[in-house]
């Protein structure tokens, strides 16, 4: 039996909720959450990519629930960072659009978190921590029998 020291899933739950208090800290002055920031800026990418996209294509982009996401965009309306339009083709979807001041925060809250990634990650080497972490956060192959 592992000691927690010494055991990679109880470490790696230790590091993402430091990191995840790290990057609460860092967008509190700009008035978002972590999975609001998520939201935005998956939101505000898609439309720059040329996309008007809908709620679970958003969902899909962040890896999140998509009834939580429903929700997160919804006070995301709210504060008047994206814009929520049914789609003319599917009355029950949602199309999704940053507004001007949405369009205008996610950048920004993009380099606010760039920049606490950055200190998080500063004390192991880049290349290898990126090919951990794609390894980790890919879905393994389906069984093909």
């Amino acid at each position: 039996m592992l000691t927690p020291g010494a055991s990679p899933g109880f470490l790696l739950w230790h590091a993402t909720l430091r990191w995840q208090r790290e990057v609460a800290a860092a967008l509190a002055p700009l008035g978002l959450t972590h999975v609001q920031f998520v939201l935005l800026a998956c939101t505000w990418w898609l439309n720059r990519e040329g996309g008007h996209p809908n709620q679970q294509a958003v969902a899909r982009q962040a890896g999140t629930d998509v009834k939580m996401t429903s929700q997160v965009l919804r006070t995301l309306e709210t504060k008047g960072l994206i814009e929520r339009e049914t789609d003319p083709a599917d009355t029950r979807a949602k199309r999704l659009r940053a507004t001007p001041e949405g369009a205008d925060l996610a950048p920004r809250a993009i380099a606010v978190v760039e920049a606490v990634d950055a200190a998080f990650f500063a004390a192991s080497p880049r290349a290898e921590t990126l090919t951990v972490l794609q390894a980790l956060a890919s879905e393994p192959a389906a069984d093909s029998d």
